[in-house]
């Protein structure tokens, strides 16, 4: 599959760029980004060619990767679809319920294949996790906890990003945290939130199911104070969401593509497609806007 790139930070850098080089199934055509002079030192890095033009990089190929800010990818994917691209989405696919569901509307409308890379959601470990409890019945209650020190004194590739310390952790790892709590608990029906310290917020869902569950996500606990976590619980009993092996985020992205090839031969959708992606993007949203102001 000829694809594309769209993005020049730490993660088309770091995650992107890598796997789509490395991954025997996809050619790298090019690499397009707001920032001309990046991309061409990116492209260089990759072996591929720097595109100044968005749409032509579109043209020349039948699917994109996205490594940009959601309010920067959303528009431009919905471009890349109405031009026949299947597409590798980032989370959160927007920030705006609006926006997102017009993405997914265009990736429909032109029946293009669309994955969002949820990272947890294709790393093996945590995806086996999803998979086995989402066909386990009678939970009640879940939680799941991200506690990330990228504003918190870490050496994070990811402190620089503006769009990250703009919009905080409960877009950055929001969607992480949903993607592992929606498969087994349901939709959600109600939202309620609180603020922490830094850009701590608790959400607090109520699912279409019955079940409750809680999220609490921060960019800002100083890195002795990390960690990831995810619980459910109920007839089962309890289970805990195991850790991560040592492929790291490039071994997911990989598996993100191989969902994506799949889902573009066969038609079927992919369970994290645009359409989850905005599913995603509106339970933050409400969760954004039962947020108090910040002090």
């Amino acid at each position: 599959m000829r694809i594309g790139l769209l993005g020049t930070g730490p993660w088309a850098r770091l995650t992107h760029g890598p796997a789509l080089v490395e991954h025997p199934e996809t050619e790298l055509v090019g690499v397009w980004g707001r920032r001309p002079e990046a991309a061409a030192e990116l492209a260089e890095r990759l072996n591929t060619r720097a595109y100044d033009d968005a749409d032509a990089l579109f043209a020349d190929c039948e699917a994109v990767a996205f490594a940009l800010p959601p309010d920067v990818q959303a528009p431009l994917a919905v471009r890349a679809a109405a031009a026949g691209c299947h597409l590798l989405l980032d989370k959160p696919v927007a920030t705006s319920g609006a926006a997102a569901r017009e993405l997914a509307a265009a990736a429909k409308a032109s029946g293009v294949a669309s994955v969002v890379f949820f990272t947890l959601r294709f790393a093996p470990e945590s995806a086996a996790w999803v998979a086995a409890q989402s066909a386990t019945n009678g939970w009640v209650t879940g939680r799941a906890d991200w506690f990330s020190p990228v504003f918190g004194g870490s050496d994070s590739p990811y402190a620089d990003s503006p769009w990250r310390a703009e919009r905080g952790a409960l877009w950055d790892i929001g969607p992480h945290t949903l993607s592992l709590l929606l498969p087994p608990l349901g939709d959600v029906a109600s939202v309620t939130a609180a603020r922490g310290p830094g850009d701590m917020v608790h959400i607090a869902l109520r699912h279409v199911s019955g079940a409750s569950s809680t999220m609490t996500l921060t960019h800002t606990v100083p890195p002795q104070a990390a960690s990831v976590t995810a619980e459910l619980r109920g007839a089962a009993g309890i289970t805990t969401l195991p850790e991560r092996g040592e492929g790291g985020a490039v071994t997911s992205l990989l598996r993100a593509l191989d969902a994506l090839l799949t889902a573009a031969r066969t038609g079927e959708p992919h369970p994290c497609d645009a359409h989850f992606g905005a599913r995603v993007t509106e339970i933050l949203a409400t969760a954004e806007a039962a947020l108090p102001p910040a002090d």
